[in-house]
């Protein structure tokens, strides 16, 4: 049986463990990517291990998320990054140079190489031929330090691509397809591999479009093959000598199979407030819009900034939208002034911004109460803006610049023509604030103030359990409920006591007294717990709060892999019924807590309220000893 992109690149990888789906394997990692709002965390992790140089082939610490300097938290936490990077040899892309996703596929991506990022759209690599998967800080750390990345063999979901895009119908409107199909929990569990003639169709920032939107799948990774549009991208780079070609073999088999018609596609649109609510704009539209904003690592790329610049050239912006640009890199600023369309949209009323992520993690760009925003992000979860009981819309740049122009959800056919884009063959690299890793850093201090706190001393597992059901909440939960972004927030991910006060507000905002007053707590949650970013201190914090237990009915990938990584046991209901049962400030007893873990069996008995509730601990031998010790960072010591 022929081999799939995905087994092609997993293969020269592996450690340890078979190829067979499912079971637990250890990958070598090449490259690592952190950003600002996980990445403080994680080189506190990293000198926690005491490890004195990176031993990747090359990671880097990107600065993106935090940008908004209104006192001195954010500020520190760039100084201490910096130094940090110095010290342990790893590049250093500064504020403003732009988002780690977009900057890493210009630079640093590598087609056949294994990416690991501290960030959950790291799988935007995926566009270049890369097998780029999310996680939580430690793993990085993990990485970093020259140990493998476990995770379940996937299984390999094919999307097949035949036809072409029409005119005003782009890359972003694929996955919005499959989003519309499967739904935010259908890649959990998959790799997400595209193949088929399609597939040559689209650039590499067409395919890294969709690689990073695929995030929201729940997948583990998506990828597309390597092959003569990636040695283009290269080329334009600058890179072109790291070209592999990785192409699927033409008897590869896939678990699942589905098909697109990309010739069929029209435009479509997420209404609020999950990115698979999806319909065509044309059944939304004439809404009224109040914001429309292009960026964020799912669509700044210099063709979707051009494309907004050119339909622009001869309209202006409704006077009724905040029109707002957040480019994704000091690369596509200069090659966008390099082309005029700088000035166009200055002349048009956009408001330009820092490269960067900004209003996409909640860091400004609030939108006004009552009105519709319209965003060329990755995720419009309630709230995430910034605005309570926001109407966020998540759509591609043509619909973005068409509701700009006309101040209502418009569907961009009615623009007519499709503007011609002509995009450089040799890009200007616009990397001149990227530093390179010193040959010896061990002279270097790292510089740390006021808001970077020691990183918490976590107890093994107790013997025997007793506590409370601290909250019960429903499905899709997803990071941003159990660890709000946004500016208010952001700056304290560096410290855990300060950020410990914000866990469950939004859904609960008396959780952190009632888990101070506990002995110790369990959570309950339904299905897809723990959907969406990798941000660890979802883990992180409600650990410090004392949670020992998050008992759901399934959970999402990274979070699952987060909790374990501090000492949360992962339980899910073996009789999902078993959920309706379950009160909020119910008495918790586990009896033998410690034994039953070390077993080895994946049944744990959970008594609530004195009546037994059978549960699943379904982990790896590997995931119980850490478990016991008391998360990662114990058992790796």
């Amino acid at each position: 049986m022929g081999k799939t992109v995905t087994e092609k690149i997993i293969g020269p990888h592996l450690v340890e463990g078979e190829m067979d789906r499912g079971s637990e394997i250890a990958i070598r990692i090449d490259q690592t990517l952190t950003q600002d709002a996980t990445g403080t965390m994680a080189y506190l992790e990293f000198e926690a291990i005491g490890i004195p140089r990176v031993k990747t082939d090359l990671s880097v610490c990107y600065v993106d998320h935090n940008l908004i300097q209104s006192d001195f938290r954010n500020a520190d936490d760039h100084r201490f990054l910096q130094s940090v990077a110095r010290r342990f040899g790893l590049y250093f892309s500064p504020p403003g140079n732009g988002i780690s996703h977009q900057i890493n596929l210009e630079r640093f991506g590598r087609p056949g190489a294994t990416l690991l990022g501290s960030d959950s759209h790291t799988p935007t690599g995926g566009g270049l031929g890369m097998l780029a998967i999310g996680a939580g800080g430690l793993d990085v750390a993990m990485a970093m330090a020259g140990k493998p990345f476990y995770l379940l063999m996937p299984r390999i979901y094919g999307v097949k691509l035949v036809g072409g895009l029409s005119p005003w119908v782009s890359a972003r409107d694929v996955l919005l397809e499959v989003l519309r199909r499967i739904s935010v929990k259908g890649g959990v569990g998959y790799v997400m591999e595209y193949f088929g003639p399609g597939v040559e169709t689209l650039s590499v920032t067409d395919r890294a479009a969709i690689t990073n939107f695929g995030a929201e799948l729940g997948a583990t990774t998506s990828v597309f093959p390597s092959d003569w549009q990636t040695k283009k991208f290269l080329d334009s780079q600058g890179r072109g000598e790291v070209f592999t070609e990785i192409i699927a073999d033409a008897d590869a088999e896939y678990d699942e199979v589905l098909e697109i018609d990309m010739s069929a596609l029209e435009p479509l649109i997420a209404c609020p407030t999950s990115p698979d609510n999806v319909v065509k704009v044309s059944e939304v539209a004439g809404k009224p819009v109040g914001q429309v904003l292009v960026g964020s690592c799912s669509a700044s790329s210099l063709r979707d900034l051009m494309l907004v610049a050119r339909t622009l050239e001869t309209r202006e912006v409704s006077r009724e939208v905040s029109f707002e640009i957040n480019p994704g890199s000091r690369q596509a600023v200069e090659n966008l002034v390099e082309l005029g369309g700088y000035a166009t949209l200055v002349h048009s009323g956009a408001r330009i911004h820092q490269p960067g992520c900004l209003g996409c993690i909640g860091m400004g760009q609030a939108p006004a109460t009552g009105t519709i925003s319209l965003r060329t992000f990755p995720r419009n979860f309630p709230g995430r803006s910034g605005t309570v009981d926001d109407q966020v819309y998540l759509c591609s740049p043509e619909v973005a610049v068409a509701a700009a122009v006309t101040g209502r959800i418009t569907d961009p056919r009615e623009l007519g023509d499709f503007p011609e884009l002509k995009l450089p063959e040799k890009y200007l690299p616009g990397d001149q604030r990227i530093e390179v890793p010193l040959a010896d850093g061990s002279g270097i201090e790292i510089i740390r103030g006021p808001n970077i706190a020691a990183f918490p001393d976590f107890e093994p597992l107790p013997e025997d359990f007793a506590g409370e059901v601290l909250l019960k909440a429903g499905d899709n939960i997803t990071t941003d409920h159990i660890m709000p972004a946004g500016a208010r927030v952001l700056p304290l991910r560096s410290n855990i006591p300060a950020i410990s006060e914000f866990v469950y507000n939004s859904l609960d905002p008396d959780f952190v007294a009632r888990a101070r007053n506990s002995s110790g707590g369990m959570v309950v949650g339904g299905d897809n717990y723990g959907q969406g970013s990798s941000r660890e201190h979802a883990a992180l914090a409600p650990r410090y709060l004392g949670v020992r237990i998050k008992l759901v009915k399934s959970f999402a990938r990274i979070h699952k892999a987060n909790l374990i990584n501090f000492g949360i046991l992962p339980l899910t209901f073996i009789d999902p019924d078993d959920y309706d049962r379950v009160v909020q400030g119910a008495e918790v007893e586990i009896a033998g807590f410690r034994q039953q873990v070390s077993s080895g069996g994946d049944e744990i008995i959970v008594k609530l309220d004195g009546v037994a509730v059978r549960t699943s601990l379904a982990v790896s031998e590997r995931h119980r000893q850490i478990l016991l010790a008391g998360g990662l960072l114990n058992w790796a010591r």
